[in-house]
């Protein structure tokens, strides 16, 4: 049996987006629940000692006054901080993000959606705890969390026991003492890869793209032409970054293929410029590489490729990390039911959004990473949560 009367809202992630969203809610007085570990993907999910690749500027979370960015949070405890050019690290993001929760959305359940089933009177939810209860509406803002994606070639290849994601290696030491192969050449992977290294693991990182395409490093102040030039914005330098955190609207009117083709391309993967000097010297890169079907022989993998010169290359490596990013996909949530799961428009098995960021099933709504390609790159990154907030709360709120 559902306890009590129905909510307005549910909020299932409790992550910067469902975070800043429960600030905004919260100051409106909308009934709302919201369930999940705060912080849970930055806490449990990214390599401990990492640097975030926004600027301090844009790794804010957003209440509706703006009274604790990250900005003034490093100020009230004399921790170093710039707006642009200085790496935010993990650490200092998560208790930033912890004391945004424990002041501006301190009912936060610490306990997983493990079902949402629509019903009569709007959609069943039941926690992971048992309790069942009713909501008008439902936020769905799981972040990254659900979306870990593993090339079919090594996933069909390689045993789990010897695969894993990257997101599996919060603690960059537990490979220490093994032969350790990194597929990617994106942030997480160029990441992992300086890290695990500085803690020991013999590490290489394999990738298919030509070179590492660092960020240039920040040179502040810019001058005025460079600035009209290519404008900064949460996103990095340039115009169509710039019109991605300006004008979410806008992007949202395009044609759908543009969309889709803007997520894809815009923003490819590519570390952050501070980790240039930890990788280049330090660690083995090979580029331009065409994986060979990875085999196991024995208690080791045969990595098998072909370089940018046509020679093979084999590595023998005790363990495979696949630093491949993420891939929205509604089939990976498993706690929506399949009637609903089917019943939401989707393209790339991603949800179809209007402008509120509800989808054809009225009362449902994604944001975040799920949300990006309705709105573009922005919502990729924690810097969109803060539109998103402030667009979605008037829908949230109507009793239609």
């Amino acid at each position: 049996m559902a306890s009590g009367n129905p909510i307005d809202v549910a909020i299932i992630g409790a992550g910067p987006y469902g975070l800043s969203l429960a600030a905004h809610l919260s100051a409106r007085g909308t009934s709302f629940r919201i369930f999940g570990i705060p912080m849970h993907s930055w806490r449990y999910r990214m390599p401990a000692g990492m640097h975030l690749k926004s600027d301090g500027f844009a790794s804010d979370l957003y209440d509706p006054g703006s009274a604790l960015t990250l900005g003034q949070y490093c100020k009230e405890r004399a921790v170093p901080y710039q707006d642009v050019g200085f790496p935010v690290p993990l650490e200092l993001f998560i208790s930033y993000g912890m004391q945004f929760q424990q002041r501006f959305v301190p009912q936060v359940e610490e306990t997983e959606i493990i079902s949402l089933t629509p019903v009569s009177a709007g959609f069943m939810l039941t926690t992971a705890n048992g309790e069942m209860l009713t909501a008008r509406k439902v936020v769905v803002a799981v972040g990254v969390t659900h979306f870990a994606y593993i090339p079919p070639l090594l996933a069909s290849s390689i045993p789990e026991d010897f695969l894993t994601h990257s997101s599996a290696h919060h603690d960059v030491a537990a490979l220490r003492g093994r032969k350790v192969a990194i597929i990617g050449a994106g942030s997480s992977a160029i990441d992992l890869a300086a890290l695990m290294h500085e803690a020991g693991v013999d590490v290489q990182v394999v990738a298919r793209r030509e070179r590492i395409q660092f960020h240039a490093p920040p040179v502040e102040p810019r001058p005025l032409l460079e600035r009209i030039r290519s404008p900064r914005s949460g996103l990095g330098l340039g115009w169509r970054s710039r019109f991605c955190t300006d004008a979410p609207l806008m992007f949202h009117a395009l044609p759908q293929r543009l969309r889709l083709r803007a997520v894809q391309r815009h923003l490819g993967p590519a570390p952050g410029w501070f980790m240039r000097d930890k990788i280049e010297g330090r660690v083995p890169v090979h580029l331009g590489a065409v994986l060979k079907e990875p085999r196991v022989q024995g208690d080791q993998v045969s990595l098998g490729f072909t370089q940018q010169n046509g020679k093979n290359v084999e590595l023998l490596v005790d363990h495979v990390i696949a630093a491949t990013g993420y891939r929205v996909s509604l089939q990976r949530l498993a706690f929506l039911d399949s009637t609903l799961r089917n019943a939401v428009h989707s393209v790339d098995d991603t949800p179809i959004l209007n402008r509120d960021f509800e989808t054809s099933v009225k009362g449902v709504f994604f944001i975040g990473l799920a949300s990006a390609n309705s709105f573009g790159p922005l919502t990729r990154f924690a810097y969109g949560a803060g539109f998103t907030a402030t667009r979605i709360v008037p829908a949230l709120a109507s009793l239609k």
